[in-house]
């Protein structure tokens, strides 16, 4: 039929505008380990779809008026997931966006059911090795002030990472440019949002 287009010759919009209609008002919840790239790809993920960007832990710290390690050192880890809980779920209010979390955030079920009710979560699945590498760069983190904190590390991949494979969107974090992270993130979620693109398994 003369005038009508084939599919294949109709010009698809770019990934991201894909991507962001499809999101609707669902933000982009980046989950994982520490270390893993939350942060830093979650910044740029935001920039490739002109999103806005927000750290939980920063917004943490805002709340409290304390660093997340004095939280710890004055209240302790269940005082600290309990504020958590309790940002993360007002953060999820003001969609859409990419929300990067806590290593331990994603462990609560009231979050994780937060999180599935107004977002699709990412994770950010990294090997020992690239996590301890960036770990050990910094010395903000409180869990892993330990004698040996590699084995801290292990128990928490342990612990942790049955329920991260929750999420539905994993991506292997490798030691690349975090904008070539940030791109390969994006695809896959053009993939499992949109109905042209593989979606979730049935």
């Amino acid at each position: 039929m003369h005038g009508v287009p084939s599919p294949a010759s109709v010009p698809q919009p770019p990934v991201a505008t894909q991507v962001r209609d499809a999101l609707g008002r669902r933000s982009i919840v980046m989950i994982g380990l520490m270390g893993c790239g939350k942060t830093s790809v979650g910044r740029r993920i935001a920039q490739q779809l002109g999103l806005p960007f927000v750290d939980a832990d920063e917004a943490i710290e805002q709340a409290a008026g304390k660093s997340i390690k004095e939280i710890f050192d004055d209240h302790g880890e269940a005082y600290f997931r309990d504020g958590e809980r309790r940002v993360i779920a007002r953060l999820l209010r003001s969609a859409p966006q990419v929300l990067a979390t806590g290593g331990g955030a994603y462990m609560n079920a009231e979050t994780r059911a937060a999180i599935a009710n107004a977002g699709v979560a990412v994770w950010l699945k990294a090997e020992l090795p690239l996590l301890m590498r960036r770990v050990l760069k910094r010395s903000n983190r409180p869990l892993l002030q330990a004698a040996n904190p590699e084995e801290v590390m292990r128990g928490f991949m342990t612990s942790r990472y049955p329920i991260y494979a929750e999420a539905p969107v994993t991506i292997e974090s490798r030691d690349v440019p975090h904008d070539a992270m940030a791109a390969v993130v994006i695809e896959a979620l053009r993939k499992y949002l949109t109905p042209a693109g593989s979606g979730p398994s049935t």
